[in-house]
């Protein structure tokens, strides 16, 4: 699947999509195991479309999380203590 049309999706239509492709993956691993070597190729589409559905639900729970906590900016940097220090030797 596309990485467009995935990040179309819905939150519960990505869980979906993620959980056949895992189901569809193991079925495949079984039959590989089996001695059956038809769809081979399948696998490596499998897994990517598992990483790419596992990496868009991930990037909505970052960009959620940035919504939800904003940095504050323009923060005052920590006072340094090396003056203090050459001062206190001197």
């Amino acid at each position: 699947m596309e990485l467009e049309k995935i990040r179309n999706l819905s939150d519960e239509e990505l869980k979906t999509t993620e959980n056949s492709a895992a189901e569809q993956l193991f079925r495949l691993r079984f039959q590989k195991s089996l001695g059956n070597q038809e769809g081979i190729k399948k696998l490596r589409v499998l897994k990517l479309d598992i990483a790419r559905a596992k990496t868009v639900a991930r990037e909505r729970t970052i960009e959620a999380e940035k919504k939800a906590n904003p940095i504050v900016k323009n923060a005052a940097p920590a006072k340094s203590t090396r003056t203090e220090r050459k001062k206190a030797k001197a």
